[in-house]
C-alpha cells in the first residue's frame, strides 16, 4: 500500500463532550520524578531542572476511556504521562477513527497544537492514567532563557516527525507480518528503557486499535498474531504477549529493512 495512493483524508469535529478534568497540586517535581531521565529534564542541568519545578505543573488523573483533549480544542498545555498508556486518534469523514499513536509514561502528549493553537488528534486513555499538564506559554517563556531547554523541546517535536516518518514507513511499504513485528519491537524497546520487561508485557490497547494504526484489517491482526505464535515467535493470551524468539521477530521486521 503506497501513499501515493491515499486519498485525502476528511476530518469531522468531535462531539461537544468535554468536561474540564480535575487538577491537583503537583507533589512531586522534575528534579525527583523517576521519569526524568526520559522525559523534560532529560539532558538538563540542576538548575535548569529546578527552574522546571517553579512551573508548579497541575497533576490530572484520567479514567479508562476518558478522553484528555480533543481534535479542535484550544491548544494550552502539553501533558507529560507519569503513568498508564493514551492513544492518540483522529476521527475520519464517516465517523471512522483513525489511531495514530500511542503513548507511555516519561512520553509528551499535546504538542500537535503548537502549529495553529487547537489540537489536531484527541488523546484517550486506555487504562486508568495520571499525567502532569504543563502550561506551554510558561514553558516556552522559560525555554526562551535556556537554551539546553529550547534543545530538549526541538528533540521531543523531532520525536513526533520521526514518529510519521516510521508510520509512513509501516503503511506505504510493509506487508502484514513486518508492520506487527515492528509494532512489538518497539513497544519491546520502550517498555526497556521504563524498567520493564522486554519479553513479557500485557497490550493495553485492543486488536482493532493496533490494526487502525498500522493500517491493518482486525481479522488480519489476528491472523499475523497467530502467525507469529506458529512460527514460535511468540505466546499470546488475548492481550497478554511474551517474546520467545525477539532474534527471529527482529529478522521478521529486518527482511524489508534492510
Amino acid at each position: 500500500m503506497s501513499f501515493a495512493t491515499i486519498a485525502p483524508i476528511t476530518l469531522q469535529p468531535l462531539p461537544s463532550r468535554t468536561r474540564e478534568l480535575a487538577v491537583a497540586p503537583l507533589k512531586t517535581v522534575c528534579s525527583s520524578c523517576h521519569l526524568r531521565d526520559l522525559c523534560l529534564p532529560c539532558g538538563l542541568t540542576g538548575d535548569e531542572t529546578e527552574s522546571l519545578d517553579r512551573l508548579k505543573f497541575g497533576r490530572r488523573k484520567i479514567a479508562a476511556g476518558q478522553t484528555l483533549y480533543r481534535a479542535g480544542a484550544r491548544f494550552e498545555f502539553v501533558y507529560a504521562v507519569r503513568s498508564g498508556t493514551f492513544k492518540s486518534s483522529l476521527l475520519l469523514a464517516g465517523g471512522r477513527e483513525q489511531v495514530s499513536g500511542f503513548h507511555m509514561a516519561g512520553e509528551l502528549m499535546g504538542l500537535d497544537g503548537v502549529a495553529n493553537g487547537v489540537h489536531a488528534s484527541s488523546a484517550t486513555a486506555l487504562e486508568d492514567t495520571e499525567v502532569c499538564a504543563i502550561h506551554y506559554g510558561n514553558l516556552s517563556e522559560l525555554a526562551a532563557q535556556s537554551g539546553n531547554l529550547q534543545m530538549v523541546l526541538a528533540r521531543l517535536m523531532s520525536r513526533e516527525i520521526v514518529r510519521e516518518h516510521s508510520l509512513m514507513m509501516l503503511l506505504g511499504s510493509m506487508n502484514a507480518e513486518e508492520r506487527l513485528a515492528a509494532f512489538l519491537l518497539n513497544l519491546s524497546q520502550r517498555l526497556k528503557a521504563r524498567g520493564y520487561s522486554p519479553s513479557e508485557f500485557h497490550l493495553r490497547m485492543s486488536r482493532a486499535e493496533i490494526g487502525s494504526y498500522l493500517g491493518m484489517k482486525l481479522e488480519t491482526v489476528s491472523r499475523t498474531f497467530s502467525a507469529f505464535q506458529q512460527q514460535r515467535l511468540l505466546d499470546v493470551d488475548k492481550k497478554h504477549v511474551r517474546i520467545i524468539d525477539i532474534d527471529g521477530l527482529t529478522r521478521a521486521f529486518e527482511a524489508r529493512v534492510h
